[in-house]
This record gives structure tokens, sequence and C-alpha cells, in this order.
């Protein structure tokens, strides 16, 4: 046992495997007191069950450590409620929370069905909401705490995952505006991008020349959880964490300008934009051109 979080309380959602598993082992070992979150459901979110939350509670309990198990499903109002008065009950506040509850549903968008957008979007996007707010609600008044955020690299777009990458880039604005909105009561919130061997990893139609294990992730997200990572003044970030790499995102920022003195029309753009302001490459649709080749070719492309 650690002592990195001591006298923390931590809450993790979809802990039950996988990184969240992860995280919530390795927090407990650091010191912290875990409030573990599982809704139970298979990989496309269906048949839940709480068994796999009270599991883990059992192997934190097991190393010494102390951990309670909530079942509720996080994209409802309530469920995301629950877990923090269920760590303000049992252990009389909340330091941080760590949002890593997701499903997927993967479909071509021409395909997509509203039964297929919709779930997922809740889990993820509406799933880590619902937490923040309820959190950040006591966080405010301890003038303290930690929200992080699970996107991913796919935030940048996906051939075949539109709602799951929807969702992923929304948890990045969430994660910022928290930063921006709670900096001065002493909240932080940030992101993490694993790139990690997890039962939703199992199907990536490429390979990954960057990957690594969900314990590489959880030693990030408990730095991120730390009194350390607090006072470097680490917030609105987004890290990805792929074995021994890890690496910031940038901030969003304007690349370029032109102005017009006497605004524009459609013909003044098509002579301005290709030569003053352009376009900024998307490095994925090579990605997509390379798996595409790969696929004609019975290869499985590499990610790099």
């Amino acid at each position: 046992m650690g002592n990195f979080l001591a006298g923390k309380v931590v809450a993790v959602t979809g802990a039950g495997r996988g990184i969240g598993r992860a995280v919530a082992l390795a927090a407990a070992a650091e010191g912290a007191r875990v409030v573990v979150n599982d809704y139970g459901v298979s990989v496309d979110g269906v048949s839940p069950t709480s068994e796999v939350a009270e599991a883990v509670v059992k192997e934190i309990e097991a190393a010494g450590g102390e951990a309670v198990a909530v079942a509720d499903d996080v994209s409802t109002m309530a469920g995301g409620q629950r877990i923090v008065d269920t760590a303000v009950s049992a252990y009389g506040r909340i330091d941080g929370v760590v949002c890593v509850a997701g499903i997927l549903r993967e479909r071509m968008l021409f395909n997509m069905t509203e039964e297929e957008w919709d779930p997922v979007v809740a889990t993820h996007l509406k799933g880590t909401f619902t937490v923040f707010r309820a959190a950040s609600a006591v966080m405010r008044k301890q003038r303290a705490g930690t929200l992080i955020g699970f996107t991913s690299g796919n935030h940048q777009g996906s051939v075949s995952q539109a709602n799951y990458s929807a969702a992923k880039g929304g948890i990045i604005s969430l994660v910022r505006s928290a930063a921006l909105g709670l900096n001065k009561y002493g909240v932080s919130a940030n992101a993490v991008a694993p790139v990690a061997r997890t039962r939703m990893s199992a199907n990536v139609p490429m390979e990954l020349a960057e990957i690594g294990e969900p314990e590489d992730v959880a030693a990030l997200v408990v730095y991120l959880l730390s009194d350390a990572a607090r006072e470097y003044g680490v917030t609105g970030q987004v890290y990805t964490v792929a074995g021994p790499k890890i690496a910031v995102w940038a901030q969003p920022r304007e690349l370029r300008a032109a102005y017009a003195s006497g605004g524009w029309t459609p013909e003044s753009i098509a002579q301005a934009l290709p030569g003053s302001v352009g376009v900024d490459p998307m490095p994925m649709l090579a990605r997509v051109e390379g798996m595409e080749r790969a696929a004609r070719e019975g290869a499985r492309p590499n990610a790099q």
C-alpha cells in the first residue's frame, strides 16, 4: 500500500473491468477510499449486473483497502448523484471522480439508428456530466477536488463510431468547461485518452504500434488525482497514455485568418480561402486510406 492518495475519497465509474478496475485498485493501493461504480453491462450496454462492482470491492478489501459498491446507471441523473451521495455518506467527502464507463455500438453513419446513437452518447457524455455535476457541487463547498473524464484519440473522428467519437469530443469540451468554471473554487478537471488492451479495444481494425495495459493508465490517473498534480496546476488538459508514452494534446486555437473590409461574398471567399486561410490536413484521412488498402490486400494496417 502506498500513500500517494492517502486520506482521499475517489469514485470511479466503469470500475468493474478493464481500465476502470485498474484505476480503482490503484487508487485504493495508494491510500484512497474508493466508491466502485459499475452498471455491469456488456460492451454494447445490455444485461446489467451488480456483481462486477462488488467483486472489485472484495479485491480492494482483501488487499487491506476500503471500498463500497454502487451499481447505478450513470446515464441517469439519479445514478450520477447516488455515486457522489454514497461517497459523502460513507466517507464524509469526495475528492476525485474518474468517469471511465462506456459502451460501443458500431455502425456506419448512414446506417446508424437512434437506438445505436442515444445509449452511447448517454453513457459516455451524459454519464460524465451526471457525475461531474453531482461531484462539483460538493467540491465547490470543499474548495478542492478533481474531475477526470475519459476521452479517446477517436475524438478526431471515426469511420464507424460517429456516436462514440461525438461523445468523446463532447467530453473534452465538458472537461475544459469544468476547468474554466471551477478553477476559482480550487477544483481541477482533466481528460485522459488511453490506448490500452481492454475488451473495448480488442476489435480495433488496425495494428496499434503504441499500446499499453490498464495499469499504465491507472498510474496517470492516480497522479492527476494527487496533490502533486494540484500543486503543479494541471487543469483543462487532455493526456494520452499508451504504454511507455504520455502525451499532451494541444489546446484548440485558430491557425490562420483572412479579413475582408467590405464583408465576404462566396466569390471573394473562393479567392481568399485557398491562398490565405487554407485547410488543416486531417491525419485520420490518411489512416483510413491505409486501412482500406490493407483490407483490400488482406492485411492488418499499422496505426502509425
